[in-house]
Formats: structure tokens, C-alpha cells, sequence
């Protein structure tokens, strides 16, 4: 080999070895960057964060960041070392699909109900150990979210069909009949229910524990949002409705028509009570408009009994007499004298001389009191 063979040889190597060099630094760098990006971590507001060391929870209570004041920037040890789980520290809602649950008289109800759930944080300020915090609990017993959900679930509905089959549907939808609407200052019994299933869900009879402290989990909310009936049971339902509306009308009916005949009755009294006075004032005025009547008339007949009685015999020949009346009558008869005799001659007076206005006579010479006979 020449010393030109050589020459490009040696550059050759030189070459080489620069950029393994070059590579390798470069692997380094990324490398050196990646661990220092590892040991950089970012707590969000809406995130519980734990760090485990080799596996195991630190237990300086350096390692879980689940109160406000721990979210922003913060360090640990790079990768592998101390690994990073993160847990959704908002408010959760479970909302199953409703099922059928039955009554306390073996009726079947549609229930729908939610829970309103979340990991509950460590107070502000506490020191709490790391083994006692709720997150670590939570992620000790349950692990994810998920399976929290699940557990949740199967919790919830192997509580609330024992609590509804404790009273009837009446009861549950308080109905007594269908015009009145319930007391809006008065509690509903399914208040009552929603308020005792939230009990039951944060602590079952017999658990010495509540659900946070077991797990860690903080029920918020519990309710039963909607009570129905099955498909399968409304149109009996609805029958059974109509029937008893039915009812209900026929009975508010009869009660209308008893009442009817009662004001009816009453005032049919009234208008004949004041029927019978309204005739006995007119009778009464009547009699006394008659009597009045028959005084006048005897008054003005006892001035001339002749005038009277050709008047009554006038008023007989009205009465007795028309186009095919025969009329054989006697001679002493009052009737024959009127037509065969004529009216009798009044008798003549004397015309009386004036009187003055205290009674007297004028003509009349007044006696003297004082004269002697």
C-alpha cells in the first residue's frame, strides 16, 4: 500500500469516528433532554396526581398533589425511577339506564336515578399521610375511573330496590286523586326515599366505614329523577284510570244533582211563601177596596132610594132581557110599572138660601142672647 492509500484510509477513520462521536453525543442529548423532561411535572386544576417510586407511593407526602394549593409546576425523579398516575378530580355523574323495580305490592315501576360522584381531595392545609388521603385510597381500592363507575353502579341498584320495596305506588306518587297537586311546603315521600338512598349509598347498615373512607370517593348528589310505568302495564293502567275517573265524574254528578233538587226545593218554598203573602195582601186590600166600594154606594144610594130603585130595575132588564126574551110579568110587578107607569116624579125641594161660612143662615136674624122674652 502506497502512501496515498494510506492517507485516504486514516481520513477515512477519522471520519468515522467523528460521527460515531457525533451520534453518540447526540443520543446522549436526547437522552439527557428526555430525563429532564421526566422529571418535570405539570398538575392541572382538574387532576389528582400521584408519583411512585420503584412502584411504592412515597411516603414523605411529597408524592400526591390532590389540594388547590398543589397544582402548577413541580419535580421529581426522571423515569424510571418515579413514574406519574394522574385521576379526573372533577365532578362525575353516573347515570345508568332506568330499570324495572317492584313496589311494596309487587308493582312494577320504571326507576331512573343518578349519583353525582367524585374523588374527594385532602383538606387545605392538613398533613395528612399519604396512606390516608382519599386519592391513595381510591387508587389502592379501585384503581380507574371505570371501575369506579362499575362499583358505583352495583351499588346503587342493590340498594334502591330494597328502599322502594318498602312503600306502595300510591304512597311513592303521592296521588290521593287526580285534581289536587301536593303541598309544595310538605316534604313528597319520594324526597324522603331520594334523601335515604343517598344515605344507604355513602354507608349500607352493617359497614363501619363510609364510602370516602373506605375509598375515597365523595357522593355528592344522589336522586331519583323519574318514576314511570312499564310499557307493558299503561294500558291497564290507563284503563284503570278512566274507570276511576269515571267514577269520579258519576259521583261529582250525583252530588250536583242533590244539590240542584235541594236548591230547587228551597226555592220552591221561598216562591210559594211569598206567593201566599203577595194573595193574602191582595185579598186583603181587595176586601178592604170592596168594603170601601159598598159604603160609598150605600152612602149615595141612601140619598135617593127612588133613583135606586129604578136603577136596579134598569140593571134587571139588562141582565133578563135580549133579542129572544119572552118576559110575562104581573101587573104588581115592579118591572111592569116601570114600563107601564114611567119613571115616579122626584119630589120637588125647596131651594135652601146660602149659608154663610161659619155655617149660618145670613137671611137669618141671630137671636139675641141678651133679649128678654
Amino acid at each position: 500500500m502506497n502512501q496515498q492509500d494510506e492517507n485516504v484510509t486514516a481520513e477515512a477513520g477519522g471520519l468515522g469516528r467523528w460521527l460515531f462521536w457525533r451520534a453518540l453525543g447526540s443520543t446522549l442529548a436526547v437522552v439527557v433532554i428526555a430525563l429532564l423532561g421526566s422529571s418535570i411535572i405539570f398538575v392541572d386544576e382538574a387532576e389528582f396526581v400521584i408519583i411512585e417510586r420503584f412502584g411504592n407511593i412515597r411516603d414523605d407526602g411529597g408524592g400526591v398533589y390532590d389540594r388547590p394549593e398543589d397544582r402548577g409546576l413541580h419535580f421529581k425523579l426522571p423515569w424510571p425511577i418515579e413514574t406519574v398516575r394522574r385521576f379526573d378530580s372533577r365532578l362525575q355523574i353516573l347515570d345508568p339506564p332506568a330499570r324495572e323495580i317492584h313496589t311494596r305490592k309487587k308493582r312494577n315501576i320504571v326507576v331512573d336515578s343518578y349519583i353525582c360522584w367524585r374523588i374527594a381531595e385532602s383538606p387545605a392545609g392538613s398533613k395528612t399521610p399519604a396512606a390516608e388521603k382519599p386519592v391513595v385510597r381510591f387508587f389502592r381500592a379501585i384503581i380507574n375511573m371505570e371501575r369506579a363507575q362499575t362499583r358505583l353502579n352495583t351499588r346503587m341498584w342493590s340498594i334502591l330496590p330494597a328502599e322502594i320495596g318498602k312503600i306502595t305506588l300510591r304512597d311513592l306518587l303521592n296521588a290521593e286523586d287526580s285534581e289536587s297537586s301536593p303541598d309544595p311546603g310538605e316534604i313528597g315521600l319520594l324526597e324522603n326515599v331520594s334523601t335515604e338512598f343517598r344515605k344507604r349509598v355513602i354507608r349500607q347498615r352493617g359497614e363501619e366505614q363510609t364510602l370516602q373512607e373506605r375509598f375515597g370517593i365523595e357522593v355528592v348528589d344522589v336522586r331519583i329523577k323519574r318514576v314511570a310505568l312499564p310499557a307493558g302495564n299503561r294500558q291497564a293502567v290507563y284503563v284503570r284510570m278512566r274507570s276511576d275517573r269515571k267514577k269520579e265524574t258519576n259521583k261529582e254528578r250525583f252530588e250536583g244533582l242533590a244539590q240542584k233538587q235541594v236548591i230547587e226545593g228551597r226555592a220552591q218554598r221561598q216562591y210559594e211563601e211569598i206567593l201566599a203573602r203577595a194573595r193574602a195582601d191582595a185579598e186583603r186590600i181587595r176586601g178592604d177596596g170592596e168594603a170601601s166600594a159598598l159604603e160609598t154606594l150605600n152612602s149615595a144610594y141612601a140619598k135617593d132610594r127612588e133613583f135606586y130603585q129604578v136603577m136596579r130595575t134598569l140593571e134587571s132588564y139588562r141582565k133578563i132581557l135580549n133579542e129572544r126574551t119572552t118576559l110575562v110579568l104581573s101587573t104588581s110587578s115592579n118591572l111592569m110599572k116601570l114600563l107601564t107607569e114611567g119613571v115616579p116624579d122626584a119630589p120637588v125641594l125647596a131651594p135652601q138660601p146660602p149659608k154663610s161660612p161659619d155655617g149660618e143662615n145670613p137671611d137669618t136674624p141671630k137671636a139675641d142672647a141678651e133679649a128678654t122674652p
